[in-house]
């Protein structure tokens, strides 16, 4: 039998092994950069520019009350056109409090994958705050779980496929 030449790249065909009944816990970020209501959003501008998360969670006391997502952000200065001192100004006098969401969805840190791709699946957000006896403990992304399937392995090496 004569073998097709590949004509495009070799995949890895992964087998679904996430188990979606594991507790969120296993997956969540636990490092966390928080802020309180009353920060600059200077000060988000700058967090948000000197790391790559795309989410900060709004804490008071360690309870969460809401959260600033970089597209919130994003819109936010999307209507200043240019940064110019007025803009620099404006960051400095705006709160967080007055752009962050609030009335989150939260997760336990027993509470399995499966409920956090639920609640993804029917809403639109992209991160979730998971909390413990009310204080925020971390915090879970849709990233997180796609990251998650992408660094599995396959069970075995006969389920790698090349792209035909």
């Amino acid at each position: 039998m004569k073998q097709r030449p590949a004509i495009g790249p070799v995949f890895v065909k992964k087998a679904a092994i996430m188990n979606v009944f594991a507790p969120v816990s296993t997956l969540m970020v636990t490092d966390l950069v928080t802020i309180n209501p009353e920060t600059s959003l200077r000060k988000v501008k700058e967090i948000f520019e000197e790391h790559s998360f795309h989410h900060l969670p709004v804490v008071n006391f360690r309870k969460i009350v809401g959260m600033v997502s970089r597209t919130d952000f994003d819109r936010f200065v999307g209507g200043l056109k240019k940064a110019n001192d007025a803009t620099t100004d404006l960051l400095e006098k705006t709160r967080a409090e007055e752009i962050m969401t609030k009335g989150l969805g939260k997760l336990e840190p027993d509470d399995r994958i499966n409920v956090a791709l639920e609640i993804f699946s029917k809403n639109w957000f992209h991160a979730l705050p998971v909390v413990k006896d009310d204080e925020l403990v971390g915090i879970i992304t849709t990233q997180d779980i796609i990251r998650a399937l992408l660094n599995e392995k396959p069970k075995e090496p006969h389920m790698v496929y090349e792209d035909l």
